[in-house]
């Protein structure tokens, strides 16, 4: 049985109540009721209503990740799955995302890398990091050529520091490389 469309009326925060052969039947997103193509007199194509419910949700859901943090794709992904989004919605999603600017693994990978490196960390801790993240091999290679050398890093870190074995230990544990480490706390230590 087809049911028409009868009315739709704005309701707060961007919904449409949706009313079928005169009666108030729900009340959705109206971007939803956009790309549905649905319309006063026309039939309810409810399958294709709701999946748009859905993929207004998902997005919602995505964009709340990204609402105070980037974020890479793979993380996305795996929180929109988490949710019990279907693959097939969350790859929508993600393009749609893409599309916007607001997911874009090269940027979130340079950004990251950026932030850890601040931080104190050295360039096998970031790379772990960025692989954790879901972001792709080359991604990970072009933010770590971007930062400032290891080498240079550590030796900053060194001088500001001042305990040649406690400075050693430390960026051990910050994830530079064992030669890294050694130059930098040698020539700390060589410093007057």
């Amino acid at each position: 049985m087809s049911r028409t469309v009868t009315g739709l009326r704005e309701r707060p925060r961007g919904r449409v109540e949706i009313e079928l052969d005169g009666a108030p039947w729900r009340v959705v997103p109206v971007d939803a009721v956009v790309r549905a193509g649905l319309s006063v007199g026309g039939a309810l194509d409810a399958a294709a209503l709701e999946l748009e419910v859905e993929r207004c949700a998902a997005l919602a859901r995505a964009a709340r990740a990204l609402r105070h943090t980037e974020r890479s794709r793979a993380a996305i992904a795996h929180r929109l799955a988490e949710a019990g989004v279907a693959a097939a919605l969350c790859g929508d999603v993600l393009r749609t995302l893409e599309r916007a600017g607001l997911v874009d693994d090269a940027r979130f990978a340079v950004r990251r890398a950026e932030h850890l490196a601040d931080r104190g960390f050295g360039d096998e801790a970031i790379r772990v990091d960025l692989e954790e993240q879901g972001v792709a091999a080359e991604l990970v290679a072009d933010a770590l050529e971007a930062l400032e050398p290891e080498r240079e890093r550590a030796e900053a870190l060194a001088g500001r520091r001042g305990r040649t074995a406690a400075t050693a230990r430390w960026l051990a544990a910050k994830g530079f490389e064992p030669s890294t480490i050694e130059d930098a706390t040698a020539r700390f230590a060589a410093d007057p």
